[in-house]
C-alpha cells in the first residue's frame, strides 16, 4: 500500500449541516462524543496500511487544520503524513474548488510528483468501516483504470444515489445514471448476485450505488483530468464520461455505510451507536480502531447518576443526574436534577477554572460552561462551550421542524433543537 496516495475531499460548505458547520468544516463536525468525521476515512486509510494521506478544504478550514496536525503526527523516520491542502489562488487559477474533481484538479501538480502507482478517492462525512486493501486488491486483479466501490441498495433508496449497471458476466460497469426517477429509475435495476449477493437479497437490493469512493489507476486519473478539463465532479461527469474508453469496474461494499450529510442522519447515526446489543456501527473493534486526537483527560466523575443506554465520554462531571439514549462529549458539566433523553451533548473545548464547583444557581453571572440545574433537553444538539442556564427546558414540545433564532442561541431542523457552539442559554428559558 506503499504506492497509495490517499485524498480526502473535505466537501463543500455543509449547508444541510448547519449550524453545526457554521464555525468548522463539515469534517470537523464532531461524533460520538470525542471523535471528528475526519477520522472516519483516516482510520480506515491507517488501518488499511495507507499511510500517505491529503486532506482537500476550503471552508471554515482552521478547526480541520488544527485537529489533523495534532491528531496524526507520524513519527519523522516513517514516510507516512496527513496533511491539509486547503483551495488556493494560483497565477493560473482563482477559482474556488467547483466540484469534488476540480479540487483534486488544482492540486494535481503535487499530487503527480509523488512515486505513486493509485489515488485513492474518498468523502470526509461517510460513517463506515472499510478495509481498503481488499478495495484495491479487487482493483489490481481486473486491471482496472478507476473501480468504484458500490453499495447495493433497495427501491427506497435508490433515487438519493448515482447508480450503475453491470455487466452480466462481470463486475464492470456499462452504464451510470446520477439519481434517476420513475422509469429511469427502474431501467437501472440489475442482477446484484454476479457482485456476490444471495438469490434472495439480490431480489430485495436490484440497484447498485456508488458510495462516492474511487480508485484510479494513477495514469487514468491524470488523463481523464486532462481529457475532460471542462468537468468539475467525478460522480456527475467524470466517471459516467469515462465508461465508454475505460475499464471501470465495481467493487461491492455489503456492510454499514451511511453519508453524514443532514442535520437528521448525523443525529440518528450517533445515538445509534449507543444501541445493544449489536449497533450498526461500532467502535469497539479492536483489529480497527478508529483514531482521534489523544487529550489526557481525567475519568469521568458521576455522583448519584443514573444512566442507561448512553455514551459518556471522558473529563465530565455528571452530578445527581438521569441520562437516557445519549452521547455524553468530553468534558461536559450536567449538574443535579437535570434530565436528558435522546440528545447528543458535544461537551467543551476546556474546562472552566471552578469546573469542580459546588452546584448551585444563585449568584451565578455570567451562566458558567455546562447544563445548570433542573434542566431538561429531549431531542437536542448542544454544541460544543455551551452555556446552558438553571431550570432550562429544551423540548420543542410544539414540534416545531425548522427556526432560525440564531439571536437567541439557536436553530431547529428537521425538528431537533440545535445550541450553537458559544452560545448562551439563560435561566428558565424554554424552547
Amino acid at each position: 500500500m506503499n504506492k497509495v496516495l490517499a485524498i480526502i475531499l473535505g466537501g463543500g460548505a455543509g449547508t444541510r449541516l448547519y449550524p453545526l458547520t457554521k464555525m468548522r468544516a463539515k469534517p470537523a463536525v464532531p461524533l460520538a462524543g470525542k471523535h471528528r468525521l475526519i477520522d472516519i476515512p483516516i482510520s480506515n486509510c491507517i488501518n488499511s496500511g495507507i499511510l500517505q494521506l491529503y486532506v482537500l478544504t476550503q471552508f471554515n478550514s482552521a478547526s480541520l487544520n488544527q485537529h489533523v496536525a495534532r491528531s496524526y503526527p507520524f513519527a519523522g523516520f516513517q514516510t507516512g503524513f496527513v496533511d491539509v491542502l486547503a483551495a488556493q489562488q494560483t497565477p493560473d487559477n482563482h477559482n474556488w474548488y467547483q466540484g469534488t474533481a476540480d479540487a483534486v484538479r488544482q492540486h494535481m501538480q503535487v499530487f503527480e510528483g509523488m512515486d505513486i502507482d493509485e489515488y485513492l478517492i474518498l468523502s470526509g462525512d461517510h460513517l463506515y468501516r472499510m478495509d481498503y486493501r481488499q478495495f484495491i486488491q479487487r482493483h489490481r486483479e481486473t486491471n482496472a483504470d478507476i473501480t468504484l466501490s458500490v453499495l447495493p441498495v433497495d427501491d427506497k433508496r435508490a433515487s438519493s444515489f448515482g447508480l450503475m449497471k453491470i455487466d452480466n458476466n462481470s463486475s464492470k460497469i456499462v452504464d451510470f445514471s446520477e439519481k434517476p426517477k420513475g422509469n429511469a429509475l427502474k431501467e437501472m435495476q440489475v442482477d446484484t448476485s454476479v457482485l456476490g449477493l444471495s438469490s434472495e437479497e439480490a431480489k430485495i437490493k436490484p440497484y447498485v450505488a456508488s458510495m462516492g469512493i474511487y480508485v484510479f489507476k494513477r495514469q487514468a486519473l491524470i488523463d481523464l483530468l486532462d481529457q475532460y478539463s471542462h468537468c468539475t465532479d467525478f460522480g456527475k461527469e467524470i466517471i459516467p464520461y469515462s465508461i465508454k474508453d475505460y475499464n471501470v469496474q465495481a467493487y461491492l461494499f455489503n456492510d454499514y455505510w451511511e453519508d453524514i450529510g443532514t442535520i437528521r442522519s448525523f443525529f440518528n447515526a450517533n445515538l445509534a451507536l449507543v444501541k445493544q446489543p449489536n449497533p450498526l456501527f461500532s467502535f469497539y473493534d479492536r483489529n480497527a480502531p478508529i483514531y482521534t486526537r489523544a487529550r489526557y483527560l481525567p475519568p469521568t466523575k458521576q455522583l448519584e447518576c443514573h444512566v442507561s443506554q448512553s455514551m459518556i465520554s471522558e473529563g465530565c462531571i455528571l452530578k445527581e443526574c438521569n441520562i437516557t439514549n445519549s452521547v455524553i462529549g468530553i468534558r461536559a458539566r450536567i449538574e443535579s436534577g437535570c434530565t436528558i433523553r435522546n440528545s447528543l451533548l458535544m461537551g467543551a473545548d476546556y474546562y472552566q477554572a471552578d469546573f469542580e464547583r459546588r452546584s448551585g444557581c444563585d449568584n451565578r453571572t455570567p451562566v458558567p460552561l455546562g447544563i445548570g440545574a433542573n434542566s431538561e433537553i429531549e431531542n437536542a444538539i448542544i454544541d460544543k462551550n455551551a452555556h446552558i442556564g438553571c431550570n432550562v427546558k429544551i423540548l420543542n414540545k410544539d414540534r416545531v421542524e425548522e427556526a432560525d433564532r440564531e439571536s437567541e442561541g439557536f436553530y431547529i431542523r428537521n425538528g431537533i433543537v440545535i445550541v450553537l457552539k458559544d452560545a448562551t442559554i439563560a435561566d428558565n428559558t424554554v424552547i
